[in-house]
């Protein structure tokens, strides 16, 4: 079915609540690169409408009422989000889940070295990217350190205009005959994305001693951020874009940012449930670390810390029975909000334009995600798609139903399959998203809009 384009429908009320929605986003992903700085915004949000830590009312045993609205930060990387409702917590939750993290570079524990004069950052690269595209781009550093006495020192170098930023550096076309030559795979190795950092030795009267350019970085680390070179050993400093997300186009109707897999579902997601009234349903946001990697580890949708949280709220509305938290599960719904590839007209071979999701035609439903035969698809059944089509009609949200390339072409795998394996009801739905995984993505204005409403709808509805 073919479907018009979005920007036809609205009037200027809607126009004008886009473009607030849109600059508020942009304002939130440029501050947000990194899922810390995520979590560490999202929390400060929250508290501003009156969250309050779950940690609060089981320290002091205070039962949970109808409308509290709790929050858990799980280290700092990962957050759920609760407004408590007047209905029994066993008719279900109706969920939005979302990630913070991002494909990017890590540094390794011990990453600083010298090679000829030149001072570089040893990475190690974090999910799945095209290793020639993080070439010849500002970059900057996110992340802290923690010294052995439990200071941590916070890092963003590179993002404020007197700040210096950092880069990979590549073989130039006159000398890169063979380079050319390799698959796109292959022309830049992992162990090529080295972060230069410094050229200038440390000035000593004995010009004998080695890894001048060195000891002159560790020099001015210390001196800046009182980081000394073991202090790595326990870090965690991400290397990515540097640079704020701007407006994409001549009529900018898109927005160009890094991080947009999947931090465009995470803050519609977001804003949608504050700004949703008072529902009969518990409402639920729940967002992320380490989908990029497979959603496993302390952080990730794997880790227990969300059926944790939903047991420690049971408790707290005197609902303890061992058979309460099966029946939330069983009577829960879910958008697993994460973004999808838009169909590009320069590479329309691994398209299928009668399954496509396209720019500017709405919120996007995969009813399955997954690998070529959908191996890790959680599989939405099709009494739940009439529920949200009905949903989305009656709030006019326009969406669309489709799935990522050409059967053979490949795929990819979100959150939803993890929590319809404790028995919820789970679809993908998303934000079209042009050059997904690479340093800079473009995403749609209206197709942003259209995901608010849509997540908005649901909560109240479903």
């Amino acid at each position: 079915m073919k479907k018009k384009n979005t920007w036809m429908f609205y009037n200027d009320q809607e126009l004008d609540e886009l473009e607030n929605i849109s600059n508020d986003y942009k304002e939130f992903i440029s501050n947000s690169k990194t899922e810390r700085e995520a979590t560490n915004n999202i929390v400060r949000l929250v508290e501003e409408h009156g969250f309050k830590n779950l940690d609060y009312y089981i320290e002091n045993d205070i039962l949970l009422c109808p409308y509290d609205k709790v929050y858990v930060n799980n280290r700092g990387k990962s957050v759920a989000l609760f407004v408590i409702g007047d209905e029994d917590i066993r008719c279900g939750i109706n969920i939005l889940g979302a990630h913070i993290d991002s494909p990017r570079l890590d540094l390794k524990s011990n990453p600083l070295y010298e090679s000829d004069e030149f001072a570089y950052f040893d990475t190690h690269y974090y999910g799945g990217i095209k290793k020639y595209q993080w070439v010849t781009l500002p970059l900057a550093l996110h992340g802290v350190v923690v010294k052995k006495n439990g200071e941590k020192i916070t890092i963003n170098i590179g993002e404020n205009s007197n700040d210096p930023v950092f880069g990979i550096t590549d073989l130039l076309p006159h000398l890169g005959r063979e380079q050319m030559k390799k698959d796109a795979n292959e022309v830049i190795s992992g162990d090529n994305l080295d972060i230069l950092i410094g050229s200038k030795p440390l000035n000593l009267d004995d010009k004998d001693k080695e890894d001048l350019v060195k000891r002159n970085i560790l020099n001015i680390l210390k001196e800046k951020y009182d980081i000394e070179d073991e202090d790595f050993l326990s870090s965690e400093i991400e290397v990515v874009p540097a640079g704020v997300a701007r407006d994409f186009g001549f009529d900018r109707s898109m927005i160009m940012a890094y991080g947009q897999d999947d931090k465009v579902c995470a803050y519609t997601s977001l804003r949608a449930f504050l700004d949703v009234s008072k529902c009969h349903k518990t409402i639920s946001c729940i967002l992320v670390d380490k989908e990029e990697i497979g959603s496993m580890g302390s952080t990730g949708m794997e880790s227990s810390f969300y059926e944790d949280a939903i047991i420690e709220i049971c408790s707290l509305l005197g609902k303890n029975s061992i058979t309460t938290i099966g029946r939330v599960f069983k009577n829960s719904k879910m958008l697993s909000s994460d973004v999808t590839a838009a169909y590009d007209p320069l590479y329309s071979d691994v398209s299928n334009k009668r399954c496509e999701t396209f720019f500017n035609k709405g919120v996007s439903f995969c009813k399955y995600t997954g690998a070529r035969g959908k191996s890790g698809s959680n599989d939405a059944n099709a009494e739940f798609i009439g529920e949200l089509r009905k949903i989305m009609d009656d709030n006019d949200v326009k969406f669309q139903i489709s799935e990522m390339g050409k059967v053979d072409a490949g795929g990819g795998g979100t959150i939803a399959y993890i929590l319809a394996n404790k028995n919820v009801n789970v679809i993908d739905c998303g934000v079209g998203v042009l050059s997904m995984h690479a340093p800079w993505e473009v995403t749609s204005k209206s197709d942003i809009y259209e995901a608010y409403k849509c997540y908005k709808a649901f909560l109240k509805d479903a």
